[in-house]
């Protein structure tokens, strides 16, 4: 079973249509979704792999609703319950790029993952997000060692560039040594940042993570896939009609991906399943697929 550990929140996705006009009316439509890095990443893989995901959710209505979404995807929702549940507004222009502006309440909260939590994992994901802010952060590299320890596989996604520039180059290229996660998942821009891929070749900092495929997202463009002591490839995309919102796209890459290297270990078809996967999600509002 694969394992994701992070946020669930709701997203508040607003589409701007035109510029934003400061200091008056902005004319948008606004959507509510349940949202949350690793919350999608389960949602777009229980669909084709059996998932789990671990969390924090407010005592509340919205923390109720958040985790009823999720679990009727199939998903296997194990959550603690305290404090606010977190809210990200994200604002969607007409290009389809994403700001989102995120108060992750109850999120960072997640103590210590019961060991029945972790029980039939063989795999388990962390997008960054999990690492910024206590005590989850602690709790996200304690439950990634345990599976490892365990003879399981890891993956880190990088998140965001804004994340890593407030967490720290340094410290986060130090992390990840330390942790040694099985695939890193970044796209072009977080993983030049890192320096780990620069114009589609290894960068700088790719020897300090000697055992980890680093998997770099290009957008439109292909993807090139990085495995420790051979030559990078690439897999194409496949044209998408229409691009509208591409919040989630990358959580669902990640899915689709994941579901295909721990179904086959074939990375080429991984990264085809993580394309056609990502695709799903890029006409709809917030990470979602055919909701209008």
């Amino acid at each position: 079973m694969l394992g994701v550990l992070g946020d669930l929140v709701e997203d508040v996705v607003v589409w701007v249509d035109g510029p934003l006009r400061h200091g008056t009316d902005s004319a948008a439509r606004v959507f509510r979704r349940r949202g949350g890095s690793a919350a999608n990443v389960a949602r777009f893989a229980a669909g084709q792999y059996p998932a789990r995901f671990l969390g924090c959710v407010g005592e509340d209505a919205v923390g109720d609703g958040v985790v009823a979404e999720l679990a009727g995807h199939g998903v296997d929702v194990r959550v603690s319950r305290r404090g606010r549940t977190g809210s990200v507004v994200v604002l969607i222009d007409r290009d389809g790029e994403r700001t989102m502006l995120p108060d992750r309440g109850a999120a960072t909260l997640l103590e210590r993952v019961p060991d029945e939590w972790l029980a039939d994992l063989t795999h388990l994901h962390v997008p960054a997000y999990s690492f910024d802010g206590e005590p989850v952060g602690s709790t996200a590299v304690d439950a990634l060692a345990r599976v490892r320890s365990a003879g399981g596989t890891t993956s880190v996604d990088a998140s965001s560039t804004g994340m890593l520039e407030q967490y720290g180059r340094e410290r986060f290229l130090a992390l990840l040594t330390g942790l040694a996660p099985t695939l890193v998942f970044a796209n072009r821009s977080e993983s030049a940042y890192l320096g780990l891929l620069v114009d589609g070749l290894p960068g700088p900092e790719r020897d300090r993570l000697a055992a980890t495929t680093v998997v770099t997202k290009a957008g439109a463009a292909a993807t090139t896939v990085d495995v420790p002591g051979e030559e990078p490839f690439t897999v194409p995309v496949t044209p998408v009609a229409q691009v509208r919102d591409l919040t989630g796209a990358g959580d669902a890459f990640a899915a689709g991906f994941l579901a295909g290297f721990l179904e086959t270990g074939d990375l080429r078809l991984a990264a085809g399943l993580g394309h056609r996967s990502a695709a799903r999600v890029l006409a709809s509002p917030g990470a979602s697929c055919g909701e209008g």
